[in-house]
């Protein structure tokens, strides 16, 4: 039964990453190389990412709910009720957890800087990379839409390497957790909204390093429209407003 159950969640696994890979890879090549996003297919675009983050909002915002419910109801028992509850002990809020919103109010500072340098890069033309504006940068120099290109290159790595480290921290906090998702309402909220942010860290990590690649390869020339750069950031900073609400009620106020 197990082996059975496991083949499924590997099967199902693969389609939804294939399905992932396929659809991106359509999106790129429709608008970098087949030209079919216009001025209003991006806008459409821009709405419907938009409502995208609406509907994950709302999603954290009944994991609060469950979470606020929970709490308030055993704290409102007169003194009997205790939270957390007896038998597990929270996890301060002060160490890894400040370590973690640090971490990730910083990368959205670093994924800002590369959002202003593609779309700089994103207003030189092509034929200005061969001599005019050249500026030094750590040692070299460049062009003027080169230099704002390595400028992307250098903060967007940053930016990923800080939510790899984030998502790194996460799992050392799991492990070192002296409860499980098991272990009343409140390890069951805890790591529900934690995992569910997780694997949304996760996922914009992934954006981000598509975004990387496309500046690479010069996807985000002259006057091209950065939509996917543009969509990145504003998922990063969704992902960095949920953590500090996050932090704020389920670490700091839970403990």
């Amino acid at each position: 039964m197990g082996l059975i159950v496991g083949l499924f969640m590997v099967c199902s696994f693969s389609l939804l990453v294939l399905t992932a890979v396929r659809w991106w890879g359509d999106v790129i090549v429709e608008s970098t190389f087949l030209g079919h996003h216009t001025s209003l297919v991006v806008l459409n675009l821009k709405y419907g990412f938009w409502l995208f983050v609406l509907s994950e909002a709302f999603l954290f915002v009944s994991f609060f709910w469950a979470f606020f419910n929970s709490s308030i109801g055993e704290l409102s028992q007169q003194g009997v009720g205790h939270w957390p509850p007896l038998g597990v002990k929270s996890i301060c809020p002060w160490k890894v957890p400040a370590l973690n919103t640090a971490v990730l109010v910083g990368s959205g500072l670093f994924v800002n800087w590369a959002h202003g340098a593609i779309k700089a890069h994103g207003l030189i033309k092509m034929e200005e990379l061969d001599g005019a504006n050249v500026k030094a940068l750590f040692g070299k120099s460049y062009s003027g839409g080169e230099y704002w290109r390595v400028h992307g290159l250098i903060s967007l790595g940053i930016t990923i390497f800080l939510g790899v480290f984030f998502t790194w921290l996460q799992a050392t906090e799991y492990y070192m957790a002296s409860y499980t998702i098991a272990d009343s309402v409140f390890g069951s909220s805890f790591f529900i909204l934690t995992g569910f942010h997780g694997a949304h860290v996760i996922a914009g990590t992934l954006f981000l390093i598509v975004c990387w690649v496309r500046l690479y390869l010069y996807h985000f020339s002259y006057q091209h429209h950065h939509f996917g750069m543009y969509a990145a950031t504003i998922y990063w900073h969704f992902v960095d407003l949920v953590w500090i609400v996050v932090y704020g009620v389920v670490y700091v106020w839970g403990h």
